[in-house]
């Protein structure tokens, strides 16, 4: 396995970790916490997460040539109904952490094409490029989260990359 594939499959099981974790941290809090808007992009820990399921999914649909979700960026697919979401999160890293353990360096080399959920313009990306995006804006994002969660429960969990290395037991 090139590290090229290592470092994706590392990202994929730390994706899925970091999420187990804050989604964790979150089923603790109120739903007056949930959707309390704190100022973040997307307002408020519910409308986040939605976000980040929404564009996982979209980008799994593309990285896979499905057809596209049709999802808009600010969609809430599941209202009001946190374990709805956290059992779809779940499933959708499992998805995830699939895909990238099937990847093949020729694969990572591969180019996708796809339309932005925003414009219409078509786009082109080196995978291992896409990948890159696509576990930065996962961070980007679950550290929003962790900032709202700790404004309105006064704690959330470590997330670090390295806290997960950690766990690994230096397997990689």
């Amino acid at each position: 396995m090139s590290s090229l594939n290592m470092h994706f499959n590392i990202l994929a099981g730390y994706n899925a970790w970091a999420n187990e974790r804050l989604y964790s941290s979150v089923g603790k809090i109120g739903e007056d916490a949930y959707r309390k808007n704190c100022g973040a992009f997307f307002g408020s820990i519910e409308a986040t997460l939605n976000h980040l399921l929404v564009t996982d999914r979209i980008w799994r649909h593309r990285l896979n040539a499905l057809p596209e979700t049709g999802y808009r960026l600010d969609q809430i697919l599941f209202d009001s109904d946190f374990l709805g979401l956290e059992m779809a999160r779940r499933e959708e890293d499992k998805k995830i952490v699939d895909f990238i353990m099937g990847l093949s360096e020729t694969d990572l080399a591969g180019i996708v094409s796809y339309r932005r959920a925003s414009t219409p313009e078509l786009k082109q990306q080196v995978i291992w490029s896409a990948l890159g995006h696509w576990f930065n804006h996962q961070t980007h994002h679950r550290g929003q989260v962790h900032a709202m969660l700790t404004r309105v429960s006064g704690e959330a969990p470590e997330l670090d990359l390295l806290i997960y290395q950690r766990q690994l037991n230096d397997k990689y």
